[in-house]
């Protein structure tokens, strides 16, 4: 049965989609806690509008690595297996990044305070790279056998395609970063996301372009170019509403922007997950790197019942904490002493 590789194919897309949107702007407001922020009141009122939701958002990471797994486990084991060391490297990161949230309100000193901000941008911005590295090398292939294994040494998946797609996800985390700022924040921290985004968007964006271009080139239909457009045309509304301070327009356009993007390189590789650079004829597809049916089945139940619960959870979180915060919000940091 054809359809449900399909059907878990476009899933696993969306699911990876989601993540972009979502944790993206978590990492975004990480790089610029030290890229942005200059005093204590700044960094706690960008640590605070991400707060309440990234962990939450971390989810859809889980849930895309677990559903590739399940459904697709020869496209999981050769890609996981293949580029171990950029794996490892987001995992650190990311347990990294979520240490330094949770122990930098406990820390007693400036200088420790500091090193947490630093853990929380460089573990962002290593796991935004790393991230978009493995998703472009899912996309334009890293030498494969007719196993599935890595062909060459340790860095035989290093490649200027995958740099690229690196680049492209740190631009757009730093776009979604300054997007959400703009949305929950008034004071400086709002001024500073009109300010960037009425002026730099369109380069924050340019090396994803770049990438959903690179893949598009590859593939003779029209649909991927027309999705590309859409995609360029979402990024320009959320460049014009940037420039006339309607954030909430903002912020859709880039996910907007992000969902017809992402659709476009998927369609473009489709049926192929995970391509071989040394012979077509090793690619991994949707149908031969896909559980049994059986499973596909199983699982299709359970994605009917469990997803829309999950949506409609995070759509309550993000309602609950819907309010913007100003720095006269933050109450002033103490330090509780043993007794």
């Amino acid at each position: 049965m054809d359809f449900l590789p399909a059907f878990w194919f476009v899933l696993i897309a969306v699911l990876w989609t989601g993540y972009l949107v979502l944790d993206g702007f978590d990492l975004g407001v990480g790089m610029l806690m030290k890229g942005w922020a200059r005093n204590e009141s700044q960094r706690r009122v960008m640590l605070n509008t991400i707060g309440p939701v990234w962990d939450g958002n971390e989810v859809w990471l889980i849930t895309a690595a677990g559903a590739m797994f399940a459904a697709f486990p020869h496209w999981y084991a050769s890609l996981f297996a293949g580029l171990y060391l950029p794996l490892t490297l987001t995992l650190l990161a990311l347990i990294l990044r979520a240490v330094s949230i949770e122990y930098r309100g406990k820390s007693r000193t400036a200088r420790a305070r500091t090193a947490w901000d630093w853990c929380m941008a460089g573990g962002s911005a290593v796991a935004a790279f790393s991230i978009g590295l493995m998703l472009a090398v899912t996309t334009t292939g890293m030498p494969l056998d007719a196993n599935g294994d890595r062909v060459g040494g340790p860095f035989a998946w290093l490649s200027w395609e995958g740099i690229a797609g690196g680049l492209a996800a740190v631009g757009f985390a730093l776009a979604m970063g300054w997007a959400y700022l703009g949305l929950k924040t008034e004071g400086s921290p709002r001024a500073a996301a009109h300010h960037h985004l009425s002026r730099y968007l369109p380069l924050y964006l340019l090396p994803s372009a770049a990438w959903g271009v690179l893949v598009a080139l590859r593939q003779p239909d029209a649909l991927p170019w027309v999705l590309l457009a859409a995609a360029l045309c979402a990024g320009m509304v959320a460049w014009l509403a940037a420039r006339v301070r309607r954030e909430g327009w903002a912020f859709t356009g880039l996910a907007g922007s992000m969902a017809a993007g992402a659709a476009s390189v998927f369609l473009a590789v489709f049926p192929v997950v995970l391509p071989s650079t040394i012979d077509p004829a090793h690619h991994l597809t949707a149908f031969n790197a896909s559980s049994s049916d059986y499973t596909l089945t199983v699982m299709s139940w359970v994605a009917v019942v469990m997803v829309p619960i999950v949506l409609a959870y995070s759509a309550f979180v993000y309602w609950v904490f819907r309010r913007r915060l100003h720095e006269r919000h933050i109450p002033e940091s103490h330090v509780v002493t043993p007794v």
